[in-house]
């Protein structure tokens, strides 16, 4: 057969590693350049048995007939308990873990109180959103959700922001997240998409990381996961803080009155000091320097009396609304933008009390989605119905033993074919490295798959609607909302969105999975799609099947940017003080008083944790001696060694790295004569800017701290980072600007 040479497959290029080291792909794994899949009515994908492929059962050995959707009354109804396939599937999923939580395992946690500051009484009955003033106590807590209990704090990752309100009706759980959307719509996908973003089964890593085969496989044999994609590869996945973080009640629930009339709610928290992330090489070197950085940080703020607080909001609305609405308010891969509805704030949450012991309290408090006061009720989000009985499950036994199906009177005698694993007990685990699906790892070893023909499926009754396992076509635009959030971004924050997805498609192994992941990119923007393959060397592809066409007409939403809604000062934030002995004894007073005044504060890096003398003959004590103390730490830097001191600094490496690693990160330097010294023997002399600021008196010392509000001078980033520079195509033209 005539082979066209537009479909040829690219020339290989030499490995990146030792070539007898480097990871070989399996001969049964199925490398497609197609990147079209069997889609369901809600674009969902699913993968067949028959051909070699094994059916997928029960562990009781029952065919099933439909992975991808929990059993619904109706196509946008409420999850029925029938539904034996998905009780069973979650059930084993929520006991894997022995003896940490399966997801959210890292977390952190502190006291505190809301209060109401509006009333909610003409929408509903629940006793906590009734009288202004009124204050109830709070249990909050934030965690990282791949990584196990000792991973580090800055990973790329959705952070966990549970909320328990002890109300006099019984305990609230707000159990959010920092990101608004969710990667799947349908329940009976958590454990395959937890499975594929935790370390790979039979290696065991990469850890707190998503950067792998197996979870990009997933995402990209999962369309509804794009919208999530673009918030987990943007800067929102690497907070500088728990303080300077949103929090989404991420569901749409309902409110209801004294007569049961009812008002659709979706919950947002604040925060006062306004939103922070960091960049991705300043969360690499933070992990090595403090993986402890979060936890430190919650916990010396409420000790100093620096109180963290978040702003309650609601975006409220009626079945009206929500019928009129671009997309189904049902669907948890979508938002609604704050431009067409509004947040009203109705209360604060304060965290002033850090716990007493650690394990008694944040290891050993459990969340329920199901915990809600009488006047918020669920709606039918499918996601939400799943967690409902989920969590429940979880908290129940949490060093449970599932694998009950493995004493040899409760087996089944015929074959099972499953990627439920581990767990107390655990007898018989599969082997190999997948355990979730969709994938594409061919037949062998792919595992097994549901089986329409052969599946269990369950009697229609019409009954109102009929039940039946069915994605609603009002859940099948998986890009729009993708494109919107990307669109809402700075441009500096869709260089780090582009940035993200580079460095975690290079991690992946398979080049075939790397190509149709921007497959899906070009549904979304095609420049964005077309960074991403120049930074992995590809060919761009053709785009992704789509079950419904991407729109070009939402508008942008501000909302959703962290630059735009960054700090207005310096409150809350961190500067770091390089001194040496002689340091100029007024300036640094002027500094420490400047700080101080905008809320802020401060600590000293020397050469020695001993500390200096200053230039008055005064003594200062150091929090960090310079290799302990990197910049990374820091929100703004002061650089104000002497003279002597600077020559000094200038041959030692880690003094170097702290400017040179600031100015790289965009930061704001105070320098000094010295500091300036520094940064020259850094080679950084020729590239001062506005935002490296002269310190040659103390009255320089406020109007600096001023100049720190916006925390980054991000122009900077166009002059210091490669990625920034336009990128040669493979067919060797120039990307156009």
């Amino acid at each position: 057969m005539a082979r066209n040479p537009k479909n040829m497959t690219p020339p290989a290029i030499k490995s990146g590693e030792t070539p007898r080291k480097a990871p070989k792909v399996p001969p049964g794994a199925e490398i497609s350049q197609r990147y079209a899949e069997p889609q369901g009515a809600g674009g969902e994908t699913h993968q067949v048995a028959g051909k070699g492929v094994a059916t997928l059962t029960t562990q009781q050995g029952i065919p099933v007939a439909d992975d991808q959707n929990s059993l619904k009354q109706g196509a946008r109804g409420p999850i029925l308990l029938e539904d034996a396939h998905y009780r069973e599937k979650i059930f084993h999923f929520d006991h894997e873990r022995i003896p940490e939580r399966v997801v959210h395992a890292r977390g952190y946690g502190a006291h505190g109180f809301f209060e109401l500051t509006e009333s909610l009484a003409d929408v509903t009955r629940a006793d906590v959103l009734q009288r202004v003033g009124e204050r109830v106590p709070a249990f909050v807590r934030f965690s990282t959700v791949a990584g196990n209990k000792g991973s580090f704090d800055l990973a790329r990752d959705v952070r966990g922001f549970a909320v328990k309100l002890y109300t006099n009706e019984g305990n609230w759980d707000l159990v959010g997240n920092n990101i608004p959307v969710f990667f799947i719509q349908d329940p009976i996908k958590f454990p395959d998409l937890v499975h594929a973003a935790k370390p790979e089964p039979d290696r065991e890593f990469p850890q707190a990381q998503t950067a792998h085969d197996n979870f990009w496989d997933f995402i990209s044999l999962t369309p509804e996961s794009m919208h999530m994609i673009m918030w987990t590869m943007s800067d929102r996945a690497i907070p500088r803080s728990y303080r300077f973080m949103e929090g989404f009640g991420v569901h749409t629930f309902r409110l209801l009155d004294a007569d049961g009339n009812s008002t659709f709610v979706k919950f947002h928290w604040k925060p006062r000091l306004r939103l922070q992330s960091v960049v991705w090489n300043e969360a690499v070197k933070i992990n090595g320097a403090d993986p402890d950085f979060h936890r430190r940080d919650l916990w010396d703020a409420i000790e100093a009396g620096d109180f963290p607080a978040w702003d309650l909001g609601v975006q409220l609305f009626n079945q009206d609304f929500a019928d009129k609405f671009d997309f189904d308010v049902f669907d948890p891969t979508k938002l609604i933008p704050e431009e067409i509805l509004p947040v009203r704030t109705i209360g604060r949450l304060v965290l002033d009390r850090v716990v007493d012991n650690f394990f008694a309290e944040t290891e050993q408090v459990a969340f329920c989605t199901q915990n809600v006061p009488p006047g918020i009720d669920f709606s039918n989000d499918p996601l939400l119905q799943g967690r409902n009985f989920s969590y429940l499950d979880t908290q129940l036994k949490r060093l449970g033993g599932p694998n009950f199906t493995h004493i040899p009177i409760n087996s089944p005698r015929c074959p099972m074919a499953h990627f439920q694993q581990d767990g107390h007990m655990a007898m018989r685990n599969p082997k190999g490295r997948v355990n979730y699906e969709p994938n594409s790892w061919g037949p062998q070893m792919g595992g097994p798959r549901e089986d329409p023909v052969r599946g269990f499926r369950s009697f229609v009754e019409v009954n109102g609607e009929p039940k039946q396992r069915l994605r609603a076509e009002s859940f099948a635009d998986h890009y729009s909302q993708a494109r919107q959030f990307y669109i809402s971004q700075t441009p500096i924050e869709q260089k780090h969105i582009g940035d993200a997805l580079v460095f975690e498609l290079s991690k992946v192994e398979r080049p075939d999975i790397r190509v149709r992941v921007v497959s899906h990119l070009l549904n979304i923007d095609q420049e964005l799609a077309q960074t991403v393959a120049n930074g992995l060397g590809a060919v761009l592809p053709k785009p992704a099947q789509a079950a419904m066409p991407t729109r070009h007409d939402l508008d942008p939403s501000p909302a959703l940017s962290i630059v735009v809604n960054g700090p207005e000062g310096f409150a809350g934030r961190k500067l770091g003080i390089l001194v040496t002995d002689g340091t100029d004894a007024s300036l640094f007073d002027a500094l420490v008083e400047a700080v101080t005044a905008a809320g802020g504060t401060y600590e000293v890096i020397a050469p020695r944790i001993g500390g200096v003398t200053l230039s008055n003959g005064e003594g200062l004590a150091a929090k960090h001696m310079i290799d302990g103390g990197p910049s990374v730490l820091f929100d703004a830097v002061a650089v104000i060694p002497s003279m002597n001191g600077a020559h000094v600094l200038a041959a030692d490496a880690p003094s170097r790295d702290f400017v040179s690693d600031a100015f790289a990160h965009c930061k704001f330097l105070g320098l000094s004569e010295g500091g300036t010294a520094l940064m020259t023997a850094a080679g950084l002399g020729e590239k001062l800017d506005e935002a490296c600021i002269g310190l040659d008196a103390p009255g320089k010392a406020s109007q600096f701290i001023e100049a720190c509000a916006p925390l980054r001078f991000w122009q900077r980033e166009l002059s210091v980072d490669l990625d920034a520079k336009p990128a040669r195509p493979r067919n060797g033209k120039r990307k156009s600007k």
